[in-house]
């Protein structure tokens, strides 16, 4: 290492750091399409950027601002979406120079789209409009909604870019069902369209595909009783459709965690087959080539693509790192993918090629490792995480301990540099201070199969605590964790485990609890998605309090004693913020050491670069100052 190198990036340089996904190849292979997400710090906000590449040029060029681009079938011009009034619309642009023009303006905007094999148009997918009656209505009595009816549909459009005068022809009933996505045949006479009742996601069980028939405008579902997954896909002669599927029937799944596996429907016999047998992971199909399907999975802290053919499969990067966003073309010849291999980042690939130089700011700073560590849990579970050390680490030295924690919990942490997974918690900063981070892949975490991911099931929060515990003293027993100096943190998911792990023990000094559950009889009724409650507690609130009391982490809040960090957006319908607010009064009458910052106008996670530094920044003095004694002030001015 150079010796004048002596910082780690910081929280800003680090968020700077560009993003990169949504690669897309052009038939032929000769151009790839790719979006950069940048933070624009003047106007605080994140920028996505399309740059193309042409092969046999040295570098990329920008075309502008936009997302989800696509080629054109004779790769003259590229399509993409771009905000219109915060409504997402369709432009194209030619690779000439000229300036993209739009193609949709669709009042609800555009959620996604693709081309017409034709090349003369669109299929796009779309809000249905409000009707009359609920537009009349609150003129006269004011807005309201009856909770569970009145949906929006997602409907299918079509338009023709030779008539742009033209409003774009509605192909599906808006009252039928939602849309989720869809594909087109080769030959463009078919469509299918993965469905649900609507956009409950309640109702995410109860999924259905269509087949539309593009001439005639004829509807045939088809009887599929194990549809799973989010995309289904043509085989290369139309004949075929391939789908994730459960390997229970519906009835089972309601209330369990799935099992998956690729299933292909022959559409002219009906007869199901499943290709992969004895495949323990969740495969997701991309695209169906002239050799074979193109599919991606995760095997533990690898994600992976492949062709999968009558011969067998056959992986298409062997090198262990995380592959995303990948595409490929038609005749299954050409590809590209972004890609981090360990200890990097996302870089943007053409077959072997690499595109991008993304890591080049770890060659001017100090850079922590990371490497999987494994470990046993009480019950003998052999369990995973990724352990983060400095770049001067010293094995014969204890160094104080964080424990960052996956949400999900069907995600897992990976051994990379990535902003985007860990957009919340400054991990090289922390480094920098003297910590070393340990990233459980507890039990339900995906990638380790599926009864490791449902090995959790009806124990959340228990079993949760005895995988991270067990870690903390397979690092304190190595001789490199200081058992008295350890601190916990997450988000969602990871912010429940973080929670229950702080109010259930004593063993931790500081924890930061984001986005989190904290009573699961509450949370279930305010929530989003309650079935996701159901499926890993088995039963409602009301058939089985026990399992809702015995996993919440509010059920042992007369034990806390840890200072607890509370962070949530204000906005968040998927963990509701009144979760945090139980949190907070709890641990106040209780006399924990506690602070809570509502974050307002924010979901899920922040739109806003600034907003992210301040949760970094929090996060980062909250441990300095309650593991490292440092001092707290300045904490009020951010």
């Amino acid at each position: 290492m150079n010796s004048t190198i002596e910082n780690y990036p910081t929280i800003k340089e680090l968020l700077s750091l560009p993003i990169t996904s949504n690669t897309t190849i052009s038939e032929g292979g000769h151009y790839t399409a790719f979006i950069k997400q940048t933070p624009d710090w003047q106007d605080n906000i994140y920028r996505h950027h399309i740059w193309i590449y042409e092969k046999g040029k040295d570098q990329c060029s920008l075309i502008g601002e936009g997302t989800a681009p696509s080629w054109s079938p004779d790769s003259r011009q590229i399509a993409y979406l771009r905000s219109i009034d915060e409504k997402n619309q369709i432009f194209v642009q030619s690779l000439n120079g000229s300036v993209g023009v739009q193609v949709t303006n669709d009042r609800e905007g555009v959620s996604h789209f693709k081309w017409d094999p034709s090349g003369k148009g669109f299929y796009y997918v779309a809000q249905s409009e409000e009707s009359e009656i609920i537009k009349k209505r609150r003129v006269t009595y004011g807005d309201f909604h009856y909770r569970g009816k009145e949906y929006r549909n997602h409907c299918l459009y079509y338009k023709d870019i030779n008539h742009p005068s033209q409003k774009a022809r509605t192909l599906t009933d808006s009252q039928a069902f939602h849309i989720l996505e869809f594909d087109i045949s080769n030959d463009g006479k078919k469509i299918i369209l993965l469905t649900t009742p609507s956009p409950d996601p309640e109702d995410i069980f109860y999924r259905n595909l269509y087949i539309l028939h593009v001439e005639n405008g004829e509807l045939q579902q088809l009887k599929i009783d194990r549809l799973l997954g989010g995309s289904a896909c043509f085989s290369f002669d139309g004949t075929q459709i391939c789908y994730t599927a459960g390997i229970e029937e519906k009835d089972y799944y309601k209330t369990h965690i799935q099992d998956n596996t690729l299933e292909i429907y022959n559409l002219k016999t009906g007869e199901f087959t499943r290709p992969l047998t004895n495949f323990d992971s969740t495969i997701m199909p991309i695209r169906w080539t002239s050799k074979g399907i193109f599919i991606t999975w995760q095997e533990k802290t690898n994600y992976r693509i492949g062709l999968l053919s009558e011969s067998g499969l056959v992986l298409m990067d062997k090198e262990d790192g995380f592959v995303k966003d990948a595409s490929i073309s038609r005749d299954g010849n050409h590809l590209s993918f972004c890609k981090a291999v360990p200890n990097e980042t996302f870089e943007v690939y053409l077959n072997d090629q690499k595109l991008t130089e993304e890591n080049h700011i770890f060659k001017e700073k100090r850079k922590s490792h990371r490497q999987v560590f494994s470990w046993k849990s009480t019950d003998d579970l052999e369990i995973e995480g990724i352990l983060t050390t400095p770049a001067d680490f010293d094995s014969n030295k204890k160094y104080p301990l964080l424990v960052l924690i996956h949400g999900g919990p069907n995600w897992a942490s990976f051994p990379i540099h990535s902003g985007c997974f860990n957009e919340k918690y400054p991990v090289e900063p922390f480094v920098e201070k003297g910590f070393i981070i340990l990233e459980p892949n507890y039990r339900g975490s995906s990638g380790y199969g599926n009864d490791f991911l449902k090995a959790n099931y009806r124990n959340v929060g228990l079993g949760d605590y005895e995988d991270v515990i067990s870690g903390v003293d397979a690092l304190v027993e190595k001789g490199i964790a200081d058992k008295e100096r350890v601190g916990v943190m997450g988000w969602s998911q990871g912010g429940f485990i973080s929670a229950f792990c702080s109010i259930y023990s004593d063993r931790f000094k500081a924890a930061s609890v984001g986005g989190a559950i904290t009573n699961w009889r509450n949370h279930y009724v305010n929530t989003d998605i309650p079935y996701f409650i159901r499926m890993h507690l088995g039963d409602t609130p009301w058939n089985d309090p026990e399992v809702y009391a015995k996993t919440s982490p509010m059920n042992y809040i007369q034990s806390a004693c840890t200072p607890t960090l509370i962070q949530h957006g204000d906005m968040d319908a998927r963990v509701p913020i009144s979760n945090a607010y139980e949190l907070y009064q709890g641990l106040k009458d209780m006399d924990v050491e506690t602070e809570f910052v509502m974050f307002k106008g924010m979901a899920y996670s922040p739109d806003q670069p600034g907003m992210n530094v301040a949760i970094m920044k929090q996060n980062l003095m909250w441990f300095s100052h309650y593991i490292l004694g440092e001092s707290n002030n300045g904490r009020d001015s951010i």
